[in-house]
C-alpha cells in the first residue's frame, strides 16, 4: 500500500471552530471544574479551514486560559516590556487532540515543568492542573481536534538580563490545525533544503528545553526555505551530523531499518518516541546513531515526526529523491491509529 492510499481526503472533512461566546469577562474555575459553561454568539459554528487560516491569531474568537481563568481570546494580553519578548524566558508545547482528548496529555505537560526548571524558572502550576487546563480550553474552544498550545513565560516586574523578580505566566490557546504542511505536499513527500544555522551544543543552550529562544534559528531557515520554494530545511548539528528539520525529529530508511539521529542535543520529541515505540511493535529494527550529511543518498525512504507534523513523508533534502513506501505508509497508519482516543471497557457486573 502507498503513502497516497493511506492518505486521508482532507477536502471531505468539515472542522468544528470556537464560534465565539457572549460579550464580557468570563471567569471558568477549571482545577475545581465548577464554572458555568461558555455562551455561543450564534454564529455558525462550521468554517471552512482556508477560511480560519486567513484569520489573525489576534482576531480569532473564543476563550484562553491565562493565569487560572478562561478569558475571551482578545483580553489575553502581555505587556510590551515583557521579560520573555525581550530576553526568551520562555517555554511551550504543541498538542494535538484527536477526538475530544489531548495526545499524551501527561507528557507534554512533564515536559513543559522540565523546561521551565532548565530555564531557571517554576511554572506556578502543577502537571494536573496543567492538564486540566488544556482539557479546559479545548472544551471552551468546542473543538474535538485541534492543537493546544501551553506556555510560560517571565512577565514584566523587572526589565533587564536579571528577572528575578518577574512574575511567572501560564496560559493555553487552542485552535483548529488539520495539517501543519500543505496537504498534496504531504502526499508526495515535503522539500528540504540545508539550513544554514546548526542546532548548538549542549553547552553552549539549553538544547533538552523546548524553549523560544532555540526557535530563533528555526525561523530564519524555515523562512529562506519557503523563499526558495522548500517547505522546510534540514539542520544539521554543531558537529555536522544530521539532526531535524525545523520543527520536527527525522527518520531515514535503508534496506528495511529504521535510523534515526541521537537525540543528544535536540529534543527527543514526545511523537518520535512514539514511533519508535510504533515501528518496533511491528517488528521493525530502529538504530539510533550519528548521522553523517553524505549518507543522506543512500536511504530509500524519509519522514518527519512532530506533534503539529504528525508523521510526515520527506520526498526530497537538496539533490537527493525519495519515495514514500511501505514502512512510512505503515507507521503513518499506525500513528494515526495510536492518536486516537482509547474506547473504555465496560465493566460487567
Amino acid at each position: 500500500m502507498t503513502i497516497n492510499e493511506m492518505w486521508p481526503n482532507e477536502s471531505s472533512k468539515l472542522y468544528l471552530f470556537s464560534s465565539g461566546f457572549g460579550q464580557g469577562r468570563v471567569v471558568i474555575n477549571v482545577v475545581a471544574g465548577n464554572g458555568p459553561a461558555p455562551r455561543s454568539t450564534g454564529r455558525p459554528p462550521h468554517v471552512g479551514t482556508r477560511a480560519m487560516a486567513d484569520i489573525p491569531f489576534d482576531k480569532r474568537d473564543g476563550f484562553i486560559w491565562f493565569n487560572g481563568e478562561l478569558v475571551p481570546w482578545a483580553d489575553a494580553k502581555v505587556h510590551v516590556l515583557t521579560h520573555g519578548l525581550h530576553y526568551a524566558s520562555s517555554v511551550f508545547e504543541g498538542c494535538r487532540a484527536y477526538g475530544g482528548e489531548v495526545f499524551k496529555l501527561q507528557e507534554h505537560s512533564e515536559r513543559l515543568v522540565n523546561s521551565a526548571k532548565i530555564m531557571g524558572f517554576e511554572i506556578p502550576y502543577t502537571v494536573e492542573e496543567i492538564n486540566e487546563a488544556c482539557r479546559a480550553t479545548l472544551k471552551a474552544q468546542g473543538l474535538v481536534d485541534g492543537y493546544l498550545r501551553p506556555v510560560a513565560w517571565r512577565g514584566s516586574e523587572m526589565m533587564g538580563v536579571s528577572a528575578q523578580k518577574n512574575k511567572i505566566n501560564f496560559a493555553v490557546a487552542a485552535w483548529e490545525w488539520p495539517s501543519y504542511f500543505d496537504m498534496e505536499q504531504r502526499k508526495k513527500g515535503i522539500r528540504l533544503n540545508f539550513a544554514k544555522y546548526k542546532r548548538p551544543s549542549p553547552e553552549t543552550a539549553p538544547s533538552h528545553a523546548k524553549a523560544a529562544g532555540l526557535y530563533m534559528i528555526c525561523t530564519i531557515s524555515k523562512h529562506a526555505a519557503e523563499n526558495e520554494g522548500y517547505a522546510d530545511a534540514l539542520m544539521l548539528d554543531y558537529r555536522g551530523y544530521v539532526a531535524e528539520s525545523t520543527g520536527a525529529n527525522i527518520f531515514l530508511i535503508k534496506d528495511g531499518v529504521i535510523h534515526t539521529p541521537t537525540p543528544d542535543c535536540f529534543l527527543n520529541g514526545i511523537t518520535r518516541q512514539t514511533v519508535i515505540g510504533l515501528a518496533k511493535k511491528r517488528g521493525y529494527e530502529v538504530v539510533e546513531r550519528h548521522i553523517m550529511p553524505d549518507e543522506l543518498g543512500s536511504f530509500s525512504e524519509i519522514f518527519i515526526t512532530g506533534s503539529a507534523a504528525e508523521v510526515t513523508p520527506v520526498g526530497e533534502i537538496g539533490p537527493h529523491k525519495y519515495v514514500p513506501g511501505e514502512i512510512t505508509a505503515n507507521l503513518y497508519a499506525d500513528y494515526m491509529a495510536e492518536v486516537q482516543p482509547k474506547v473504555k471497557a465496560r465493566a460487567t457486573a
